[in-house]
């Protein structure tokens, strides 16, 4: 029975108040419910998106009419205009100012060069190293939780996990400037995941009415009081990112839709789908601004779109089979990557990283230096190729000078009208690399050695890199690598097939897409923004083939790259399906190791104090008793909004009766807005509160701030159930209760269905049976009587 399990709870809360630690140093070691103990040894922790439907919740949405529903609808809107802008404008600044840096690197590098390359090298070097050392000392002093992609951070949140640090305002400003600094400085990573993490903390910030830490907060944007409207914002935010990374508005929202969040509906989407529209919006005007020539050497590089529209336009029933090739090297090389930087990652956290922050900025000027090195020093050991017979349809000029935009770059070549096409690639910006492995009409444009050479290298320096102290996107990586071997098959299948139709730029999209899918697991959101950045519809039916091949050879290895990652950050996220084993488990089974720690109505003060120091929990139950002494759970009272009540001391009473809340003329004393907590912020702590002896003599009653309405589930539901009941709903916590003795009633669709009258304006359910209370006990088997008036109940 209920009352025993919370008669052994009250035992065992007695017994805790009896063995009190003596400092409040002590006793915080425990990892109790709504913690998870991290690798690197601190703590995240869940987040409330259920709608804590309190006294006071009640009370303030009964005096709120149509008028502020209208006027918050706005806002959201509004705020989805906000965060399009906002990371529209930022994903400009970061493009503009890495294709400048590189720029002046480049440009600066090739005016050397043409006296000595051991100069330019030695100033290539140096450039390079002083932008990675502005970026990993941005990180290591003002924003750790700015380094990586923070997507898995992200995806994270949005599954119902805090992890502190990662919406701050200071990490907005590292992630920006930090990923200027390292995608400038020709590191093998991107700023496309990076730019999701920005428009997620751009989102938080609004949402939370800006920074209060740095002054720049307003109260006109203080609007969203609920953990569940933040989540809203920032399911927005991660789809601005993507929107602004790859020009893909569409796929942005799938992206978000697929692979960030686990909660989603009609009206978020159509937000999220704004956003991302404002986000294309702005991304194109300032592209046209661009091409003014007033953003410098933005040039035409810039945002990532690779024009592939006029490459392969038909493709043979024979070509399938390469393709199929493709999507299992895509698989294969995913999922070693995956599991390369899981390893690699998890000796730098568990070793490495544990030494200082001044190891990891060696570590990263190291990667510098040597990734510098590779790019500048490789290049030299190739000879140079005969430029071939000029074509001017193609549009395409050769030779190039090194850093500029376009194919066939002259680099250490001993005549003017020759190539190196190990330089091509190597020695340029990871956006113009790309475009020039996806151009069409470039046929023999690269040999199989060098090819062969750039996917060995930049394999492994995107592994070395990856999880240094720098913000890292692995989309452009991915990229990169995946385009690099399916050019390799495309020049097996034209010297095979001998068929002039075939372009190896094609096969190098799909190879670029089967990587993505091999070690991302992305399906429909990626196959998207693969169609939006080439520009070319026809290769739909071919990227999907090679995405399905290279997912399904990735699965059987390991999990996607997000998810491994967010498993050695220690961030418990709970996948859309439960695992097997769940089904022959009950929800007894998962809590029957626990000591349900729980309050009386009116609890003493000094009782809440000992039993917040005693455990690490942060839901617990309230109970009361009624005339005939039964026990009864009366709701669900979180530790933050005690600590609140702490704080505040105004609700504390003198007697240990309870208030009566039946004639509504309770006074509120607190706004809504003191219960919530802030954006990846630790929030109170019981460390600072003050409290006298007077005040521990005290009272509080807790029956208005309960949440009188939290899940219940019956002991014996399978745990799959439990699983999907408490991921599908975004819940933090969950009661499990002996099966009830009786029932009250029976809802169905048509008892959820509201009609509104024309002539007199009331408003009533469409199904208006009565149903009797029999309280009858479980063992007799008799149903509860009801009077059902509409006959097409379900």
């Amino acid at each position: 029975m209920l009352s025993n399990h919370l008669q052994n709870g009250m035992e065992t809360a007695k017994l805790l108040w009896s063995r009190l630690p003596t400092s409040d140093a002590e006793g915080q070691d425990g990892v109790g419910i709504g913690h998870y103990k991290k690798t690197d040894g601190g703590t995240v922790e869940s987040l409330d998106y259920e709608v804590i439907e309190n006294y006071a919740y009640r009370e303030e949405q009964a005096l709120r009419g149509k008028l502020y529903m209208y006027y918050s609808v706005c806002v959201k809107w509004f705020f989805a205009l906000l965060i399009g802008i906002g990371t529209g404008f930022a994903a400009v600044f970061i493009n503009i100012s890495v294709e400048n840096f590189a720029g002046w690197k480049y440009s600066l590098t090739f005016n050397i060069i043409q006296k000595s390359y051991f100069a330019g090298c030695i100033i290539y070097i140096l450039f390079n190293l002083a932008l990675v050392l502005s970026s990993v000392y941005i990180i290591t002093h003002f924003a750790p939780a700015a380094a990586g992609s923070g997507i898995p951070e992200i995806k994270g949140y949005l599954n119902g996990i805090d992890t502190h640090g990662i919406l701050l305002f200071r990490t907005l400003v590292g992630k920006i400037f930090g990923s200027i600094g390292s995608v400038g400085g020709g590191l093998a990573l991107g700023k496309e995941g990076p730019l999701v993490h920005t428009g997620a903390c751009i989102a938080s910030l609004l949402g939370q009415g800006g920074s209060t830490k740095y002054h720049l907060s307003s109260r006109w944007l203080q609007v969203f009081n609920s953990e569940r409207d933040r989540r809203d914002l920032v399911t927005c935010g991660c789809a601005a990112g993507v929107a602004a990374a790859f020009r893909a508005p569409v796929g942005g929202v799938l992206f978000a839709l697929e692979e960030v969040t686990s909660w989603w509906r009609s009206q978020l989407m159509w937000r999220v789908f704004f956003t991302s529209a404002i986000v294309a919006v702005v991304v194109r005007t300032a592209m046209g601004w661009c091409k003014s020539g007033k953003c410098g050497h933005f040039g035409s590089g810039g945002f990532i779109i690779w024009d592939v529209s006029d490459g392969q336009e038909d493709y043979s029933f024979m070509e399938l089979l390469p393709m199929a090739v493709i999507g299992v090297i895509g698989g294969l090389l995913g999922a070693l990557f995956n599991q390369l930087t899981l390893y690699i990652t998890n000796w730098r956290r568990n070793y490495l990283h544990k030494k200082g922050n001044h190891i990891k900025i060696i570590e990263v000027c190291l990667i510098s230096v040597i990734t510098s090195i590779i790019s500048f020093g490789l290049p030299l050991f190739r000879k140079c190729t005969p430029c071939p017979e000029s074509d001017l349809n193609s549009g395409i000029e050769c030779p190039r000078a090194p850093g500029m935009y376009g194919n066939y770059v002259n680099f250490y070549c001993s005549s003017k009208m020759e190539y190196n096409d190990l330089a091509t690639i190597f020695f340029n910006t990871q956006d113009d690399a790309i475009r020039n492995l996806f151009s069409a009409k470039t046929i023999h444009e690269f040999s199989a050695q060098s090819l062969l050479t750039f996917l060995v290298m930049f394999y492994a320096l995107a592994v070395v890199t990856f999880g240094t102290a720098v913000p890292a996107g692995q989309f452009v990586p991915g990229i990169m690598i995946g385009s690099t071997y399916g050019r390799l098959v495309g020049m097996f299948v034209v010297s095979f097939y001998k068929r002039l139709n075939i372009e190896e730029g094609t096969y190098a999209l799909l190879g670029a897409a089967s990587f993505l899918g091999g070690s991302m697991r992305m399906t429909v959101s990626l196959c998207v923004i693969m169609v939006e950045i080439t520009n070319n519809l026809k290769l739909l039916p071919l990227i999907m083939l090679v995405l399905l091949i290279s997912k399904a050879v990735g699965d059987a290895f390991n999990e996607g790259f997000y998810e491994e990652q967010a498993r050695i950050r220690g961030i418990p996220l709970l996948e859309s399906r439960p695992k097997y084993q769940m089904r022959s488990m009950t929800a007894k089974d998962a809590c029957a190791n626990q000591k349900v720690v729980y309050f009386p109505r009116v609890v003493k003060v000094s009782d809440i104090v000992s039993i917040l120091r005693s455990n690490m929990h942060n839901g617990f139950p309230v109970i009361d008793h009624t005339r005939n002494g039964e026990t009864l759970v009366i709701g669900l009272m979180l530790r933050s909004h005690l600590l609140v009540l702490l704080q505040s001391k105004v609700d504390f009473q003198h007697s240990p009766l309870p208030c009566d809340l039946r004639g509504g003329s309770l006074p509120i004393r607190h706004n809504l807005s003191e219960f919530v907590k802030p954006v990846s912020s630790k929030g109170i702590s019981l460390e600072d509160i003050h409290l006298s002896r007077d005040d521990l003599e005290m009272y509080i009653d807790l029956a208005p701030f309960v949440n009188p309405s939290p899940y219940i589930v019956p002991e014996d539901m399978s745990l799959s159930k439990v699983y999907n009941l408490f991921r599908q709903l975004g819940l933090r916590h969950i009661f499990v209760v002996p099966r009830a003795s009786r029932v009250i009633g029976m809802i169905t669709r048509k008892d959820l269905l509201i009609e509104e009258h024309e002539h007199s304006g009331a408003v009533e359910l469409q199904s208006t049976s009565q149903c009797f209370l029999a309280v009858l006990p479980m063992a007799q088997r008799k149903l509860p009587i009801c009077e059902v008036r509409n006959m097409t109940k379900e």
